[in-house]
């Protein structure tokens, strides 16, 4: 048997390759899918690959399209789960998509994933799966063998496994966040340990003086950073280490996961934080109340379906059709201060502003305000007559 693995190098596929090829039988083809992920925690999981001895390893650049094709389209819908950016959900995506592009070319009689009874990856993978290639076989060697951390890692030891040395943390990184989680973490009520960050400085440790960064959209989407036209993966990879630089972007919370378990979980996410802000801040510059009102509605249950492993769902790109039309006036400047670990919209311009000064401004009126005495009279009238009735 022939089998394709979604394989990261930690210690959940490390444990699936052996238990593949012994339990299983199966010649193991490895695949790792860079969707932003640190580069030399890349080149460590082909080198663990094929010390394990798999049939073959490939290696996938879906930075471009994770950005393109998944990123953009949850920033249009302002993608946030629970009040932090979607990233380990939304990449899950384009890597089981992948993976059943290589089955298939492979020829491969099943694909396999990490993934335990507990987490939600296994929704977004086998989802993804049996609704694009119902024909694939899905074997998950950790959840079908019932096997918890603990055993895992006893199960490495006796094959022979190199385990990373004091690895604490369960960590996940792509483009648009970073998700650590485990170990001292589950436990709430402990503060977080500073040595979990790796892409946000401390507040203390952040410059002094505030800075100023002002994102062009097109569209709904980013097209220029500091009055310069960068491609959306140069953009988000710049906002990671400018908005990271100043600490901005960390983000604690119990979230709730789709078995109904609450987890404690710990991100950061620099560049999709400022850019949600300043996306939101442009929708409601263009953008009418009764539209900013249903689309909030829609954002979230977009946000839902998504984390919940529902990309491929009908809904989902129903939604999709509304965003898209609302974001055709979604074009304009936004500019964002961050200073010590916060950021905020501090300036906004689009030549689909919904703002008109010449009305708004207490300096001088643009319209003649005695007309208002006669809407007035009528502004909730249904309440005023309730009440009236009840005095009787």
């Amino acid at each position: 048997m022939k089998v394709v693995l979604s394989f990261s190098g930690g210690l959940d596929t490390l444990v699936a390759v052996r238990l593949l090829q012994e339990k299983y039988n199966a010649d193991v083809i490895t695949l790792t899918v860079d969707v932003g992920q640190n580069p030399v925690a890349l080149k460590n999981a082909e080198k663990k690959a094929k010390q394990l001895g798999v049939l073959r390893h490939v290696h996938i650049d879906a930075r471009k399209e994770f950005v393109e094709k998944y990123i953009f389209r949850s920033l249009k819908a302002n993608g946030l789960y629970e009040g932090y950016p979607l990233s380990t959900a939304l990449a899950r995506y384009p890597i089981a998509t992948k993976l059943i592009k290589v089955a298939r070319k492979e020829k491969a009689d099943a694909v396999a994933h990490g993934c335990t009874g507990k987490g939600n990856d296994q929704f977004r993978f086998d989802t993804t799966i049996t609704t694009k290639a119902p024909e694939l076989k899905i074997i998950a060697p950790i959840r079908e063998t019932n096997l918890d951390r603990n055993q895992e890692i006893e199960y490495a030891r006796k094959k022979g496994i190199t385990l990373d040395a004091g690895r604490l943390y369960s960590i996940d990184e792509n483009l648009w966040g970073r998700s650590i989680e485990g170990g001292a973490l589950e436990d709430p009520a402990k503060i977080p340990s500073e040595e979990i960050y790796v892409w946000t400085r401390p507040s203390e440790k952040t410059p002094t003086k505030p800075c100023i960064v002002e994102m062009g959209f097109k569209d709904g989407v980013p097209v220029t950073l500091d009055g310069k036209r960068m491609s959306g993966l140069n953009i988000i990879t710049k906002l990671n280490q400018i908005a990271g630089d100043y600490g901005v972007g960390r983000i604690e919370l119990i979230e709730d996961r789709i078995l109904g378990l609450k987890a404690r979980e710990n991100y950061e996410a620099p560049a999709a934080t400022v850019l949600i802000q300043a996306h939101r801040a442009l929708e409601q510059l263009v953008m009418t109340k009764q539209e900013l009102v249903f689309k909030q509605l829609v954002d979230q249950i977009w946000a839902d379906l998504v984390y919940s492993g529902l990309w491929y769902d009908p809904l989902r790109e129903d939604l999709d059709a509304f965003i898209n039309s609302t974001q055709r006036r979604v074009t304009g400047r936004i500019k964002v201060e961050l200073n010590r670990g916060s950021s905020r919209v501090v300036a906004r311009s689009s030549p689909y502003s919904l703002y008109d000064e010449k009305l708004v401004s207490f300096e001088k009126f643009g319209f003649d305000q005695r007309e208002v005495t006669g809407i007035i009279k009528f502004h909730g009238l249904q309440g005023k007559l309730v009440h009236k009735r009840k005095v009787k």
